[in-house]
């Protein structure tokens, strides 16, 4: 599973780098991963302090620092 989540944060990253901010659920969609996979991947970039979450709610959205 800690593969699935490292692999996800790079997809996760690439996605953001070139489309810009995002909502979690467009990225579960895009992506095609799993709600664990996804919110594990998120995760992780935040711990790395590499994303940064605005808005709250359905209006969430998750870009690159």
């Amino acid at each position: 599973m800690i593969d699935q989540m490292s692999e996800g944060a790079g997809q996760v990253w690439h996605h953001l780098n070139a489309n810009g901010p995002t909502s979690p659920a467009q990225l579960k969609k895009q992506l095609k991963v799993s709600t664990e996979v996804l919110y594990g991947a998120l995760g992780w970039l935040a711990r790395e302090d590499k994303i940064s979450f605005d808005g709250n709610g359905k209006r969430q959205k998750v870009s690159l620092k």
